[in-house]
Order: C-alpha cells, then sequence, then structure tokens
C-alpha cells in the first residue's frame, strides 16, 4: 500500500494520509544472537526433564552446566521459547461460592 519509491508522495505523507503511524512499516525483528541460542538449546534440555522448573531454578541448572546467565535473561528467553513452568498459578482473585 505504501511505496517507500513513489515519485511524488514522500514516504511520511503517504502515512499521514493513510493514518498510519511510521515505525509500523518495518516488522520488529527479535535478536537472538548466537549465544542466546546455544543457551536456548540448554534451556529445552533441562525443560524436558523438569518442566515444572521456574526462571529461578532453571537459572541454577544453567549455572551448573557452565552458562553464567541472569535471571532476567532466563526469564526472556523462556518467553521466546513460550516456556512456562508447569505448576498450579496462584487463584487469589476467584471469589467463594459461599460469600454471596
Amino acid at each position: 500500500m505504501i511505496e517507500k519509491n513513489h515519485t511524488k508522495l514522500s514516504v511520511r505523507r503517504q502515512c499521514e494520509l493513510l493514518q498510519v503511524n511510521r515505525n509500523r512499516l518495518d516488522s520488529r525483528r527479535v535478536k537472538v544472537s548466537a549465544e542466546d541460542e546455544l543457551i536456548m538449546r540448554c534451556l529445552d534440555e533441562i525443560y524436558t526433564q523438569m518442566p515444572f522448573y521456574g526462571s529461578r531454578k532453571l537459572q541454577r541448572e544453567l549455572r551448573d552446566h557452565g552458562w553464567c546467565v541472569g535471571r532476567h535473561r532466563v526469564r526472556r528467553l523462556m518467553r521466546l521459547m513460550g516456556i512456562v513452568a508447569m505448576v498450579p498459578q496462584p487463584s487469589t482473585s476467584v471469589p467463594n461460592q459461599d460469600h454471596r
């Protein structure tokens, strides 16, 4: 719809006419380094053995395997991979049926 090499209309003007933000033209690419890919492979191996581990325990396991990573990096990689610890989640907002 938007032509970057248009002869008469600039990209800015085309975006104004279509009411589209210019920053949405290019797709965002997730930057994954080669080191992150190796860590993600190791995370996958650990997770298949112990799917109930969260980010803290996975970080400790990665340190035992020789990777020096922080918990936030492990959480980011888990989010990229779609990994979630298989434990019951808290249900604090569920009202009791007897309290009507």
